[in-house]
């Protein structure tokens, strides 16, 4: 019989922020706690995929939180079925040795068409009008209703967005205590963001750093009391530390002043072309993928990165290799930013000829990663909020709207913290927590995880 796991994903948790976390912190001190290496790029869906698998991106193929799909000639981030993700996922192993083992996914990505009991992930509903609408997706779909008749309505615009913040952390953990409670599964893995959005709009040193983990902290509490009432060891862990930054990097503007990014034009606005463009680049905090479509390009496009003031390192395929990131959907290039910077997905050379989705909170639009989304428009916050008060009066009287509310340089102005490249220092980097004493070590690197979580479900002999 398997012994009951929880696994917290505290997204952005490091040693540094564990003083300002003592709920957090006791569980590391009724077991152990671990310095935790990651992969490149760290980022949420490599990351937590090498979790459940114990492969590097070279394995499990998810080499971003997004990337350029060539055989769909798109750009497409933030992508939610589970088919994405190769090799045996943790669930897997377990049942070999236990059939019967059961699994709550609570809002960890890639959760759509999981092999899991159960499953709750934002899932916003799309009006045809143009409309969008906060709410959840899950499997069983029954447990939508038990869920939001008891929780209320899934927080979507403090998920993501200017708005981002505790409500949708606390709604994620009411409602891995809520499945806890009712069906008591083996495994219950939940993502928790809160402390992604203010390490990176104020950087991890900041006052307002240190308050959103002690925030964060008390709203763990009832979720670490109910795994205690169940029995269960709690492990919880992060993808990444956020470091402070404060250069945006915009390869894509250079690729396009030496010719090799095009764009088309439509209604006055330019969107990327990645069908004819022989070189462009997918922003993903401090890494970029760098497609180049004829080989014989590749040398002149590193070359030409690699003089682009923030960049640190071009990992051409031999290089990806030494990082575990040798898969087909990566870029021909993988760029590294410098610890003080991060990229940009900006493509367009003036302002006025920005796609419209460039002001909005548009994560399935955008060719890249946008922080500046975190943000109401730096450059003239109270006009971007009385735009907002306008956009959701027309939304309430059924009419269309836009939440133009991004500005188009927050980078420069207000982005102080990102990740993606590996740690310089452990106390800015991942850790692990693990209220079980009895396999204490020092550290874990992230591919061995999965074997550590059979061993602590008692599915496994050996030791990662």
């Amino acid at each position: 019989m398997s012994r009951r796991l929880v696994v917290l994903d505290v997204v952005g948790l490091t040693p540094r922020l564990l003083a300002h976390m003592p709920r957090l912190r006791a569980v590391a001190e009724a077991g152990f706690a671990a310095e935790l290496g990651t992969v490149l790029p760290a980022v949420t869906c490599s990351v937590q995929s090498t979790f459940l698998t114990g492969e590097p991106p070279s394995g499990h193929g998810i080499v971003g939180n997004g990337w350029y799909f060539r055989d769909l000639g798109e750009v497409l981030l933030w992508r939610q079925h589970h088919a994405l993700v190769g090799g045996e996922k943790l669930w897997q192993a377990a049942r070999r040795v236990e059939p019967g083992y059961t699994v709550a996914n609570v809002c960890w990505w890639y959760a759509m068409g999981a092999d899991v009991d159960w499953t709750v992930t934002p899932r916003p509903v799309y009006h045809a009008d143009g409309r969008k609408e906060p709410d959840c997706w899950t499997d069983p779909p029954e447990l939508h209703d038990v869920l939001t008749d008891g929780l209320g309505t899934f927080p979507l615009f403090t998920y993501w967005g200017p708005g981002a913040g505790l409500p949708s952390s606390r709604w994620i953990c009411r409602a891995a205590e809520r499945i806890l409670a009712d069906h008591a599964p083996d495994l219950t893995l939940v993502y928790v963001p809160h402390l992604d959005y203010d390490l990176q709009r104020f950087g991890p040193n900041s006052p307002r750093a240190a308050a959103a983990a002690a925030e964060l902290d008390a709203v763990l509490a009832p979720l670490l009391d109910a795994a205690r009432a169940k029995d269960a060891t709690v492990v919880a862990l992060s993808e990444y530390g956020i470091t402070d930054v404060s250069r945006p990097v915009d390869v894509n503007r250079l690729l396009r002043a030496e010719g090799l990014l095009r764009v088309y034009t439509q209604a006055g606005m330019e969107y990327l072309d990645p069908w004819t463009s022989r070189a462009f680049a997918v922003a993903d905090h401090q890494v970029a993928h760098v497609y180049v479509r004829d080989p014989a390009d590749v040398p002149a496009v590193a070359k030409l990165c690699a003089g682009l003031p923030g960049v640190a390192e071009v990992l051409d395929a031999d290089g990806q290799a030494g990082y575990g990131l040798d898969h087909a959907r990566s870029g021909e290039l993988v760029l590294v930013a410098e610890p003080d910077a991060w990229f940009t997905y900006y493509y367009w050379l003036d302002d006025a000829r920005a796609p419209d989705f460039a002001r909005l909170v548009e994560i399935h639009r955008k060719p890249g990663y946008d922080p500046a989304e975190l943000f109401f428009d730096p450059a003239a916050p109270a006009a971007a909020k009385r735009r907002a008060a306008v956009a959701l009066a027309r939304k309430k009287l059924g009419l269309r709207y836009l939440m133009s509310v991004v500005g188009l340089d927050a980078g420069a102005r207000a982005v102080r913290g990102s990740h993606g490249r590996l740690p310089a220092d452990p106390a800015d980097g991942p850790v692990l927590l693990c209220s079980d004493p009895s396999v204490a070590r020092d550290r874990l690197a992230a591919t061995d995880v999965k074997a550590l979580l059979l061993q602590l479900a008692g599915l496994a002999r050996e030791a990662p």
